[in-house]
């Protein structure tokens, strides 16, 4: 699951990964904003921090006990989702989605102009 999360992230326009803290985390960013980190475990559990908005952060940490306040990030704006196969893939690529979708937004209008015109 780990590598198809990796590789869903990638696949949004503009993604990039850096490594800015060292070997790990993986960082995802677009146009230099990160909007996802990948810590991997010493099995096949990991934990992927993703942005949120609060209110449905807050309510995400209610319904799925995988999903934590962001460890080491701004605990109203990020959480932190362990992945160990408690989640539907498909919750956690819509999780990724809104997350990508708030720093999208938040870019200037000639950036987010420039990175639709990705192919």
């Amino acid at each position: 699951m780990k590598n198809n999360i990796i590789d869903y992230c990638l696949e949004k326009k503009g993604a990039t990964k850096d490594y800015p803290f060292g070997p790990a985390p993986i960082v995802v960013k677009i146009a230099g904003k990160m909007f996802a980190l990948i810590f991997e475990g010493k099995d096949d559990n990991f934990r992927l921090n993703l942005k949120c908005d609060p209110i449905i952060a807050e309510n995400l940490r209610e319904q799925h006990k995988s999903v934590q306040p962001g460890y080491h990030m701004n605990k109203k704006h990020w959480n932190t989702i362990t992945i160990d196969g408690s989640m539907l893939e498909s919750d956690i690529f819509a999780m990724i989605d809104h997350s990508y979708e708030l720093i999208f937004k938040s870019l200037p209008k000639n950036i987010r102009e420039s990175i639709l015109e990705i192919i």
